[in-house]
């Protein structure tokens, strides 16, 4: 089903909506909950709760883009649930890599909770990706948005881990030059 149509199954309150977005988003929506987790069990209650989070949220909101919308509820929800079990043994640590690759060019991840610091590196992310190249955006997406690991990336996309490597590398350092000729000091 299309998103507009499942959407306005939302706007409708028809339960319909819930089982039309888990048949089209559940995959989609558990892997990000599941990269951050690392638990199956927990990522399927990640997924859970954001169906009910969209079912409260349409209406009054009325997404443009579905599957982002969805994307972004889960990683929130995932995070959240993280951050609360303090999930650095399930995990392996996973991710605190991801964040401390970061790190020398955004700062410590708990730094960055303030929310008008936040805001204005998120900004700054946005105009930077703009710049990068297609494939090294979907690479730095991938690594630092959807927490994919180097191997997933590279047999994603048909690459060396080498090359995903060398390409994270580069971005993050093009990422440290870009935030400080923004004047962004964290």
């Amino acid at each position: 089903m299309e998103d507009e149509k499942i959407i306005e199954l939302y706007w409708q309150r028809n339960e319909e909506a819930l089982a039309q977005t888990s048949q089209k988003y559940g995959a989609f929506c558990y892997h990000i909950a599941h990269n951050i987790l690392k638990d199956g069990e927990d990522s399927r209650e990640c997924v859970n709760d954001t169906w009910f989070k969209a079912w409260m949220s349409i209406p009054p909101e009325r997404p443009a883009f579905f599957q982002a919308f969805l994307g972004k509820i889960t990683r929130n929800l995932s995070l959240d649930r993280y951050r609360r079990s303090k999930a650095a043994k399930r995990g392996n640590g996973a991710l605190e890599l991801v964040y401390e690759e970061l790190e020398e060019c955004i700062g410590a991840y708990d730094g960055m909770e303030k929310q008008t610091e936040s805001l204005v590196v998120t900004e700054a992310l946005r105009h930077f990706l703009e710049e990068l190249s297609h494939d090294a955006r979907i690479i730095f997406i991938r690594r630092y948005w959807y927490a994919d690991s180097i191997e997933e990336i590279a047999k994603r996309y048909g690459m060396s881990t080498a090359k995903v490597k060398s390409a994270l590398m580069r971005s993050r350092n093009r990422l440290k030059e870009f935030l400080e000729k923004e004047g962004i000091v964290i």
